[in-house]
């Protein structure tokens, strides 16, 4: 490995950011966008990435599983009653809950914040011939094309 993507290394276990890694690594800014996806794509730089998350998480004991049950113990924590001044019963903070909810769906892979597209290329000729098969159907007669 170079001193360069040893340097890459060290600066995306920073904020897993490839583009940013690569400019604070030395590279190029104007490269940066394809060159820190491009060094994560090489398996010698992936696995030294992936060995050193491995050991940052045994080093600090946190774990997926801690991770989830702390945020667990702070959506409990967040909805529990209490009575306000005047004795009604709220819960103590909704907005702390919800985003313990949303941490949880999030993992669970409850939604998907991304948009997947699908291009489907047709010549001209299934063009035509999907248009007329829908005119025939729709009982439209004559040119449409």
């Amino acid at each position: 490995m170079t001193p360069k993507q040893a340097a890459f290394v060290d600066e995306y276990l920073i904020d897993l950011n490839a583009t940013q890694a690569a400019i604070r690594a030395g590279y190029s800014a104007k490269t940066a966008e394809w060159i820190g996806p491009q060094l994560l794509g090489k398996s010698h730089v992936s696995a030294a990435i992936a060995k050193r998350m491995e050991d940052r998480s045994k080093r600090t004991e946190i774990t997926q599983d801690r991770v989830l049950t702390d945020i667990e113990l702070i959506k409990q924590d967040a909805m529990r009653k209490a009575y306000d001044k005047n004795g009604n019963e709220a819960m103590i903070n909704h907005t702390s809950a919800l985003k313990a909810c949303e941490l949880q769906g999030r993992h669970l892979q409850m939604w998907n914040d991304k948009v997947a597209l699908t291009i489907e290329t047709t010549t001209d000729e299934e063009l035509h011939a999907r248009i007329a098969d829908l005119a025939r159907k729709a009982g439209i007669t004559g040119a449409i094309i």
